[in-house]
C-alpha cells in the first residue's frame, strides 16, 4: 500500500518538565510554552539535510549525524522503510526554529529530537505511531546523554503527564492531568551541564531511608493526579535524592523555592538537571503571580534573569501546525 505524502510540513514539539521532585528519570509533563518548530520537505538527494536553523541554535551543528533533529529524523526514516521499502522519496530537508534555550532542564533536545521524527512521520501522512515516534525520538537523546532518558521524550510526544513504569521493556503509562492545575515556569539565564548534573548524581551515596521517602511522594502524587487532589499533589513535590545534590548547580535555588512556597505554590522543585524551576498552581492568575516572584527572586539573590511561562498542561502533546505559525 502507497503511502500518502506531503510536499511540506511544519510541526511544534512543546517543553517538558521532568522528574517533578520525586520521579528521577521515571516523570514528565508537557507545557504550551516554549518549544521547537521544524519545516521538513521532501528532497531528491538521500538521507537527511539540515538546510537551516535559526532561534537558539548557534551553538548547534547542521551536521545531521551530529544534531540530535537529523538523528531523529533519520531513525524514523529507517522504520518508515522497513515498513514499505521504496514508498518514499529519496531524502528530507529540515529547518530547524530553535525556539528553546540549551541546557535549561526544559527538555530542549527532545523537543528537537521529537520534531525531527514527527516531520517525517507528517510529510507521510502521520505514518508513524507514537511508540515508533518515541523510539526514533529517543536515539536523539541516546546520541546527547549516552542513554535511553524518555521521561522528557516521551511526555512531547503524547502530552500530559507520563509515567516511565519500565525502560526493558519499555513501558509508558499516561496520568490523568486535574482539570485546575497549573505550572509556572522560570528559567534563569544560567545553565546546567546534563552530564555534569548525572555524574554529581552517580557518584553520590544515597541512604535507604531517602528513598522511601521518595517512594511515598511518588505514590501519593500518582494517587493525587487520579483523584484530583491538587493540595496532595503539592504535598507530594518534595525530592529527598537528586534535588539537594543538583541544587547547588543552580545559584539562587533554595531562594527562589523559598519565595515560591511563602507565596502560595502547590509544590516547586527543578526541572530536570536544571536551572529551571518549577512550581504547581491552582489558577491562572496564582501560576502568573509565581512565576513573577520566582523571577524576581532569581534576579535577588543571583543577579539573575528570567524567561517565564505560566499556564496549563499541555495535554495535546508534538503535532503538526500551519506553516505561518
Amino acid at each position: 500500500m502507497s503511502m500518502p505524502l506531503r510536499d511540506r510540513v511544519r510541526v511544534f514539539a512543546p517543553a517538558t518538565l521532568s522528574n517533578l521532585g520525586p520521579g528521577f528519570d521515571v516523570l514528565g509533563l508537557a507545557i504550551e510554552q516554549p518549544g521547537d518548530c521544524v519545516d521538513a520537505e521532501w528532497s531528491d538527494r538521500p538521507g537527511v539535510e539540515i538546510a537551516g536553523m535559526r532561534g537558539n541554535a548557534d551553538r548547534l551543528t547542521t551536521d545531521p549525524t551530529r544534531n540530535v533533529v537529523g538523528i531523529a529524523a533519520a531513525a524514523a526514516l529507517r522504520l518508515v522503510d522497513a515498513r514499505a521499502p521504496g514508498q518514499r522519496p529519496s531524502g528530507v530537508k529540515l529547518w530547524l526554529d530553535k525556539r528553546m534555550p540549551l541546557a535549561s532542564g526544559l527538555g530542549s533536545s527532545a523537543a528537537s529530537s521529537v520534531a525531527g521524527a514527527l516531520a517525517v512521520s507528517e510529510l507521510l501522512g502521520g505514518a508513524l505511531g507514537r511508540r515508533e515516534l518515541i523510539a526514533s525520538a529517543l536515539e536523539g537523546e541516546r546520541a546527547v546523554s549516552g542513554g535511553v532518558h524518555a521521561d522528557n521524550v516521551a511526555p512531547c510526544v503524547t502530552g500530559g503527564f507520563v509515567l516511565i513504569r519500565s525502560y526493558a521493556p519499555m513501558e509508558l503509562l499516561s496520568l490523568p492531568v486535574p482539570e485546575a492545575l497549573r505550572v509556572a515556569v522560570v528559567h534563569p539565564h544560567t545553565s546546567v551541564s546534563t552530564a555534569e548534573a548525572r555524574r554529581l548524581v552517580a557518584e553520590r551515596r544515597f541512604a535507604i531511608a531517602d528513598a522511601v521517602a521518595n517512594l511515598g511522594q511518588l505514590g501519593a502524587m500518582i494517587t493525587a493526579l487520579h483523584r484530583s487532589d491538587l493540595e496532595l499533589l503539592g504535598r507530594s513535590i518534595s525530592d529527598a535524592l537528586v534535588e539537594p545534590v543538583r541544587a547547588r548547580l543552580v545559584p539562587g535555588f533554595a531562594e527562589v523555592k523559598r519565595a515560591a512556597l511563602e507565596a502560595g505554590a502547590l509544590g516547586c522543585s527543578l526541572s530536570g538537571s536544571g536551572p529551571s524551576v518549577f512550581a504547581f498552581a491552582k489558577s491562572d492568575d496564582q501560576a502568573r503571580a509565581l512565576a513573577a516572584r520566582m523571577s524576581e527572586r532569581f534576579r535577588e539573590a543571583a543577579g539573575l534573569e528570567c524567561d517565564r511561562y505560566a499556564g496549563g498542561v499541555n495535554v495535546r502533546g508534538a503535532c503538526r501546525v500551519d506553516a505561518g505559525a
